[in-house]
């Protein structure tokens, strides 16, 4: 698998993901393809998708794991579903060299 989950934008990075919620804890890493040529970063948090706390999981998780403030992260596609598009602020760089080290 050549592709990566994230994208450069103008004034970050937009990753894709695949949440598992009701995991036995918060963590990030390994890539899955839904499609030949277009893979996702797997994330598990511990929070149940009720009432909008397993994206706020998320967010959290990749704000600490990328070293950005939580308002850095927005769930930009896939509120509701388990695959979503996350847009994260910052220099794109960083946030790729960041990301390269979870998979």
């Amino acid at each position: 698998m050549q592709d990566r989950p994230w994208s450069a934008t103008a004034d970050g990075l937009r990753l894709m993901v695949r949440l598992t919620p009701r995991s036995g804890r918060d963590s990030l890493g390994g890539l899955r393809e839904i499609e030949p040529g277009q893979p996702l970063l797997l994330a598990r948090v511990a929070a149940a998708p009720v009432e909008g706390q397993a994206n706020a999981s998320l967010v959290k998780l990749l704000a600490r794991t990328l070293g950005v403030p939580k308002s850095a992260v927005t769930i930009a596609a896939g509120e509701t579903s388990r695959i979503k598009a996350v847009d994260i602020a910052g220099d794109p760089a960083r946030l790729a060299a960041a990301l390269e080290a979870l998979i």
